[in-house]
């Protein structure tokens, strides 16, 4: 129903945005806000309508080609689309991809929710299905700009939206001393976490 909406960025959440445009203000789940920033420019917005009974969800990507992988993803039986928003969050969805054709289930199971069942029905479902359409694919770089924690907390930030992701408190103890030795923004700790929690899995 909607391709995508341009409009500006007023709120980021640890789990979704708000995207004013035409003086509404459209609440967008997205598997990383962080990946947007509060600015008066004027940002594109991929958009997933998920409609069930009881609830309807508007769901937000960076790219085309997110969006794209996030509908394969939900095809498969097990996962919805929270928990295929945290597969897109946890991964880089080339790697994902890659996982699925190497039928590397080892890979597949670190991503929040997905147990071996799941990962073996990713296979099934998804195996030799992905690469044309995202042969090119990859995660569009940020810009990013670096604050200390004091100034914006962003490491609780990124500790909130990890959360909400799925990881436990215990996961992230783990790897919070690594990331407390950096100075980065909101979104560069989810990605440095996001990298430290697939390695120690």
């Amino acid at each position: 129903m909607y391709d995508y909406i341009k409009g500006q960025v007023t709120r980021v959440t640890p789990e979704h945005i708000t995207l004013e445009q035409g003086g509404i203000g459209w609440l967008i789940m997205t598997p990383n806000p962080y990946a947007f920033h509060k600015t008066e420019e004027i940002q594109q917005v991929f958009t997933y309508l998920h409609v069930r009974e009881d609830i309807q969800l508007l769901l937000g990507f960076k790219s085309l080609e997110q969006r794209e992988l996030f509908k394969k993803l939900i095809t498969v039986s097990g996962i919805g689309p929270k928990g295929a928003l945290a597969i897109l969050a946890s991964g880089v969805p080339s790697q994902v991809i890659g996982a699925i054709e190497r039928e590397d289930e080892t890979f597949l199971v670190q991503f929040p929710g997905v147990g071996k069942k799941t990962a073996r029905q990713m296979i099934l479902d998804l195996k030799g299905k992905l690469y044309d359409l995202f042969n090119a694919m990859d995660m569009p770089d940020e810009d990013i700009t670096l604050l200390t924690m004091a100034e914006n907390g962003a490491l609780d930030e990124a500790i909130l939206a990890l959360e909400a992701l799925g990881y436990s408190q215990r996961e992230l103890t783990k790897v919070k001393p690594k990331l407390e030795k950096e100075e980065l923004d909101t979104e560069g700790y989810m990605k440095m976490a996001l990298r430290l929690l697939l390695k120690q899995n």
